[in-house]
């Protein structure tokens, strides 16, 4: 039996595996939930059902070239290896190092997300790579950074949610998304406090229901006037921890003064949410933050890609962030703010190398004395190391152009599916002279490389994983790859050797992983006191976790650091910052359009690849659904279960319409994890957040027509 964890989302749920050895159960392995703190033994669908990804008949059994007439061959891995290598270097010899790109992953391990981004940088020479989690948790980062100095998800264990009094969630579906959460909010329902605002009547708004605590339904794209319409209320009301301010922030006199004009009644009417309500909201916080300080239930303030996911993601996260401050709360065990974490490795996979201005340890790439020091343990100097690169928007962009990209890499990602503007990305992957796919389905991506190379699934490797509360994990195989399929790690230490580059890249995921502690000594993200021994031991280790940490692989001992800033922040002065931001609404494009929003199924993960796979959960939700008022449908004359065509400039989406009072007359919902006609990202925006460079998914103008269907 291999005590591993889910291969989905950032619960990284326990789940314990054991080889079917008589041949008498359609999956190789029989798979079990395990009494772990985030899922405490249960699972969701999605992690119940993922043993049946592992030989699938569609699993990727050896390279695949295209040839000429646009058909795949198989080649051997000789044959794919020498010519990836060969198209490099002629690639670079034209055109430099920048003409060639990688694209990684936040379901990456831990050390393939670091070898990753050292490939890149020495055996490709290129600044040129960035990851899919700039779509996922880039504003959360750019919040929190700018706050407290450090970016960690939750800075406590998810756990302490199990006692709060009272939990503000803001843009985040836990009870579709990843259900194992809900678990953890029971405490606050029974109190009454779980306060929900999502546009939808979300699964988890409906957990309110029944005397839990209440849903604010505010018009798409009006997450942050809403804070700020909280938050004005506190201050002009004196419910403010001032003593906590004076203490251990900077900049209230100008938070305070930005603030002034979002009294509620102007904030009821840009957000739809009544000003009553509003103070109703602002006041409850306040009693509980006050009662937390005197032994009463802690108080949490939590965020997700809803409310993240915009052009303004990061001053929203800083208003969410500001409000938490006003109320005393981050750094004290009263409670705190966090975010939650989607990927299932979105937290270790930024921490490491993968994003266009970072190296390992949360290092900053323009860094002078962070550069010298990675390059020592890659021993190589610190002028070998590329500056800064381009992030993921821009970079697909770049794709083919006469200054961008000729060939890229992607590993682990379906930017086809998941990458806003979608049309747009997949014109810009066709100008590439040579695609390279790493993945172990034909994706949507994957369908459109030149070369396709097979990797392993996550039961068959080994390596660690950061979940959504900081802790280190490790992920272990329980079966045997197939035969033609291989690791990245060999992959990246083959085309190493290949391309002659400096530095040492091992295969082995150990090996890796003790380089990765050197790389992350003494940064932000200081893996070094963390060893593979004390994981295998089920240890439960927080970064940061500083060489020489004690470390006791004892159930209920929690090592490293399990709640941040306890002690001061991570800026110089130990102080966080209340950073004033300001709201700038969209203009409507025309009175006729309705507004979309996107998100996810309780069926389906991501860009779909994998979950499309596995039967019970196709059959559950094989096609995508408009979720729209019945109101809202009969305008349109749109009728239960017809097809509607979903449209703006930007391109045309088919969907089967569900009417459903959860939705709000002027919004649609949207899955995004489907392909071709289906691909709701075909409908959103590419326009950036300017600090996080996070693509606006969560809010774009459409309109829409029934399709007449022959009888």
């Amino acid at each position: 039996m291999t005590a591993t964890h889910c291969p989905y989302c950032a619960l990284q749920c326990g789940i314990t595996l054991e080889p079917n050895l008589q041949g008498n159960s359609p999956e190789p392995v029989s798979l079990t939930g395990r009494d772990f703190e985030t899922n405490g033994g249960a699972l969701c669908r999605k992690g119940y059902s993922a043993a049946k990804l592992l030989d699938h008949p569609e699993r990727l059994q050896a390279p695949l070239l295209r040839q000429a007439d646009g058909s795949f061959a198989q080649i051997s891995w000789e044959h794919a290896l020498d010519l990836v290598a060969q198209k490099a270097l002629n690639i670079r010899a034209e055109s430099g190092a920048d003409a060639l790109a990688v694209f990684g992953s936040g379901s990456l391990t831990n050390e393939k997300a670091y070898q990753l981004g050292k490939f890149a940088r020495l055996a490709l020479g290129t600044s040129r790579i960035d990851y899919n989690g700039r779509f996922c948790m880039s504003s959360a980062a750019a919040g929190t950074n700018r706050a407290f100095g450090l970016d960690r998800g939750l800075p406590f264990p998810l756990a302490d949610l199990d006692g709060a009094g009272m939990i503000l969630m803001l843009g985040s579906n836990v009870a579709d998304t990843m259900p194992p959460f809900v678990r953890h909010l029971a405490g606050a329902r029974d109190n009454g406090g779980l306060i929900v605002v999502d546009p939808r009547r979300s699964a988890t708004a409906k957990l309110c229901a029944d005397n839990a605590g209440w849903h604010l339904q505010p018009t798409p794209a009006t997450d942050l006037p809403l804070l700020l319409g909280l938050a004005h209320v506190l201050v002009t009301e004196s419910l403010a921890d001032t003593c906590y301010l004076a203490a251990r922030t900077n900049g209230f006199d100008s938070l305070r003064s930005s603030l002034a004009g979002w009294w509620p009644e102007r904030t009821a009417q840009v957000t739809g949410v009544p000003a009553e309500q509003i103070r109703h909201t602002a006041r409850a916080l306040a009693q509980a933050a006050s009662e937390a300080k005197t032994g009463g239930k802690p108080v949490y303030i939590l965020t997700g890609r809803g409310i993240e996911q915009h052009s303004n993601g990061t001053d929203t996260v800083t208003a969410a962030i500001n409000l938490a401050l006003l109320l005393g709360l981050p750094g004290t065990l009263a409670g705190g703010y966090g975010t939650i974490t989607g990927q299932g490795n979105g937290q270790g996979g930024r921490e490491h190398g993968q994003k266009c201005d970072q190296l390992p340890g949360y290092r900053k790439i323009t860094d002078p004395e962070h550069r010298a020091h990675v390059a020592r343990v890659w021993g190589v100097d610190p002028e070998t190391i590329p500056g800064p690169g381009l992030p993921a928007v821009e970079l697909l962009d770049a794709l083919g152009t006469p200054t961008g990209p000729r060939m890229m890499m992607i590993h682990g990602a379906n930017p086809v599916i998941s990458a806003p503007d979608a049309s747009r990305v997949i014109q810009a992957l066709s100008r590439l002279d040579f695609l390279v796919v790493c993945d172990f389905f034909l994706s949507e991506t994957a369908a459109q490389a030149d070369l396709v190379l097979p990797v392993l699934q996550w039961a068959e490797e080994e390596g660690s994983m950061t979940n959504l509360e900081g802790r280190i994990l490790r992920r272990r195989a329980a079966l045997a790859a197939p035969e033609n399929a291989r690791n990245e790690l060999w992959i990246l230490s083959q085309l190493a050797q290949r391309l002659n580059a400096p530095g040492r890249f091992s295969p082995d995921a150990q090996e890796v992983f003790e380089e990765l502690k050197l790389a992350s000594a003494g940064g932000l993200a200081d893996y070094s006191g963390v060893r593979w021994d004390d994981l295998d031991a089920g240890a439960a280790i927080y970064w940061p976790c500083p060489a020489g940490t004690e470390v006791r692989a004892e159930r209920g001992i929690r090592n490293g650091t399990p709640r941040l800033f306890l002690d001061g922040f991570a800026h110089e002065d130990q102080h966080a910052v209340l950073v004033p931001v300001v709201f700038q609404p969209a203009p409507r494009k025309n009175n006729s359009s309705v507004s979309l929003v996107t998100g996810r199924l309780l069926e389906h993960y991501q860009s779909g690849a994998q979950t499309r796979r596995v039967p019970e959960l196709a059959q559950a939700a094989p096609e995508p659904r408009l979720e729209i008022h019945p109101t809202t449908a009969l305008a349109h004359q749109i009728a239960q279960g017809q097809k509607v065509v979903i449209s703006n400039e930007r391109g045309a989406v088919t969907a089967r319409a569900l009417l459903t009072v959860d939705a709000r007359l002027d919004t649609v919902f949207l899955p995004f994890h489907y392909p071709t006609s289906g691909t709701a990202n075909l409908l959103t925006e590419a326009k950036v957040d300017p600090h996080s460079r996070m693509p606006e998914f969560k809010h774009a103008h459409v309109s829409l027509s029934a399709v007449k269907e022959e009888q």
